[in-house]
């Protein structure tokens, strides 16, 4: 683990920023949006996406690419799954193809050589001016949404207007109780904020499990947003969150209609092609040494469907 600081690489655990044993997150560093007001202005073959195939927050902007046929206008590159002493790399099949860097942070560094935070996926790039543009997820997905339908013809709409107050509101929920409750429940360093922090993401799931007896989706009838979001957690929570970061109270397939709902989104191919189990799994079982010091990689669970 580590960050930046000054542009310089600092092989500290940064996930030890907590307050009383709970895990608090960092918030993004940059935050531009592409659109004709910007300098940043939506171009076909102008921005490239580095991402990790094991991050729920990269694998949001995964299937909103593919959602919006933005293959062949925004290029990809992932990096290795795992994480260690300078953080995410390119090694093996992961290559960087458009800055042929070997470390995530030396693109940080290539924006602003003195640049001080946390390195994180997703990274959306100006490959026309070596800058970074975004690397926050959720502004991210925003931007794939619109910005560039002039360009794809693809008008799939998936944060309506009509619908934007109930999106903010159950992605408000989700945020804080399911994706980022699952970190809280597995990096917390106490009892008294482990359990908290796992009685919140329980009732949170056991609410969202009975909202979805009568509905397809969290909003309205139809895909949205804040489906994408959520997906992105429950489809790693059977393979690690339940066993690696101690959520152990129910797994998925134990919710009968979370699991229904998970298995209809999982068979839409956007879903299902950026989801790679070997990646997640490799990632957080061997990255983090604090929780997992032997690095063993579990051959399980099997789950029939994925």
């Amino acid at each position: 683990m580590g960050l930046l600081v000054n542009g310089l690489w600092k092989d500290i655990d940064y996930q030890t920023e907590k307050n009383d044993g709970h895990f608090i997150r960092d918030n993004s560093n940059y935050r531009n949006s592409i659109d004709s007001s910007t300098s940043y202005i939506p171009e076909s073959n102008r921005y490239h996406l580095y991402v990790s195939y094991a991050c729920p927050w990269a694998h949001r902007t995964l299937i909103m690419r593919e959602l919006k046929s933005l293959n062949e206008v925004i290029s990809v590159d992932a990096v290795h799954p795992y994480m260690l002493k300078e953080g995410w790399m390119f090694k093996g099949d992961s290559k960087d193809s458009i800055n042929n860097k070997n470390y995530l942070h030396e693109i940080y560094t290539l924006d602003n050589p003195n640049y001080s935070g946390r390195v994180t996926v997703p990274i959306l790039w100006d490959k026309k001016n070596s800058k970074i543009v975004n690397n926050e997820s959720a502004d991210i997905i925003r931007i794939f949404n619109s910005a560039f339908d002039p360009i794809t013809k693809n008008k799939e709409d998936f944060y309506p207007q009509p619908l934007r107050d109930k999106i903010d509101e159950i992605n408000d929920l989700i945020y804080n109780k399911i994706n980022n409750g699952v970190y809280k429940v597995g990096f917390a360093t106490t009892q008294n904020a482990y359990s908290k922090a796992f009685d919140e993401l329980f009732e949170t799931l056991e609410k969202l499990d009975s909202d979805l007896a009568n509905k397809s989706f969290l909003v309205g009838d139809t895909l949205t947003e804040a489906d994408i979001r959520f997906f992105t957690t429950l489809i790693r929570f059977d393979l690690v969150y339940y066993s690696h970061f101690k959520c152990n109270y129910k797994r998925m397939s134990d919710f009968r209609n979370l699991n229904l709902y998970l298995k209809r989104l999982y068979a839409i191919n956007a879903f299902k092609k950026t989801t790679l189990p070997d990646h997640i799994k490799g990632h957080y079982y061997y990255s983090h040494t604090k929780i997992n010091p032997n690095q063993i990689i579990p051959n399980g669970p099997y789950i029939e469907w994925l």
